[in-house]
């Protein structure tokens, strides 16, 4: 059978020919794209039509492809995110989440979970408690920097590193890096960590890792995903060809979810890693407490004028 062009790639020549299992996954790479983790209200199926994707690019466009919602100041316009240039593409499907079970594309929280994030009943989120204020805010967490690996507006880009016992995932945002063993088990007495503690091994063609041992408390993946110490992850790196990962992961957390969920992308190369200055005690945090402090100070005496 010819494996050369078009043809070739019509006839799956690319994927039989890509590196297959340790080796296989080094390399700079991106998952950016319009996609969000959970699908948007406006969108009903997972896999969307030609149409039913260009009509939500084009929605999205201005904004560099993030989800923003009403923007009355254009302040989505003058940003400059790293979205890709389109929705995800799964195996040639267009994909309007990441997640794909549950089937409605939606986090499975639990009215605990929810009650305490703060979604239901309603919950403003305090502005003068620093500890109060999101984790990603801080520069504590990241969306693509740990177990799972979420795309998010900007700095999406992961390396990975192989060796023969270990496996590194590096990721551009706040410098995360998981150094993952290929040829011992978790060790009881690892302390819990923000990342959690993870472990691998090849299954064929496919790298499997698995993590667990999170910190005490809630610690965001990526807006309301969040993994407490009952979390398993689950993750999966296939790959498809020269320019392509399949990433699939599952999240169990009886405590937060009220079933395992799924989640699957893809990866394509993916340019340099370049420095991503962010750290706890930012600007932003001394501004935003700063205010809130004001704000709860009484208003000045009033100012009499001459008669």
């Amino acid at each position: 059978m010819a494996c050369a062009g078009l043809a070739g790639a019509a006839l799956g020549c690319e994927a039989q020919s890509a590196p297959q299992g340790p080796g296989s996954l080094e390399g700079l790479w991106t998952g950016a794209s319009y996609t969000e983790l959970e699908r948007p209200d406006e969108l009903k199926t997972l896999v969307l039509t030609p149409k039913e994707a260009l009509d939500w690019e084009q929605k999205l466009r201005p904004s560099g492809g993030v989800n923003t919602g009403p923007d009355p100041l254009g302040q989505a316009a003058s940003e400059f995110p790293e979205s890709g240039s389109g929705l995800a593409r799964v195996r040639g499907e267009i994909r309007s989440s990441v997640i794909i079970e549950p089937a409605d594309g939606k986090l499975p929280l639990t009215t605990v979970a929810k009650a305490a994030l703060g979604i239901e009943p309603r919950r403003r989120r305090g502005y003068d408690n620093v500890e109060a204020r999101p984790q990603d805010e801080r520069c504590l967490s990241s969306d693509t920097g740990g177990a799972a690996s979420i795309p998010t507006a900007d700095a999406n880009v992961l390396q990975i590193i192989e060796t023969p016992g270990h496996v590194a995932i590096f990721s551009e945002r706040y410098h995360d890096a998981r150094v993952i063993p290929l040829t011992q088990v978790r060790d009881p007495r690892w302390p819990s960590s923000w990342l959690g503690d993870s472990v691998a091994h090849w299954e064929g063609a496919t790298l499997v890792v698995e993590t667990s041992n999170y910190r005490p408390g809630l610690t965001q993946r990526s807006g309301t995903f969040q993994v407490t110490p009952q979390s398993r992850i689950i993750e999966r790196f296939t790959r498809l060809g020269a320019a392509r990962i399949h990433y699939a992961f599952s999240v169990t957390d009886p405590s937060m979810y009220m079933q395992t969920w799924r989640g699957e992308y893809e990866f394509a190369p993916s340019g340099p890693i370049f420095e991503y200055a962010c750290h706890e005690g930012n600007y932003g945090i001394v501004n935003i407490l700063g205010a809130a402090k004001l704000g709860l100070q009484d208003p000045p005496p009033s100012v009499k004028t001459a008669p």
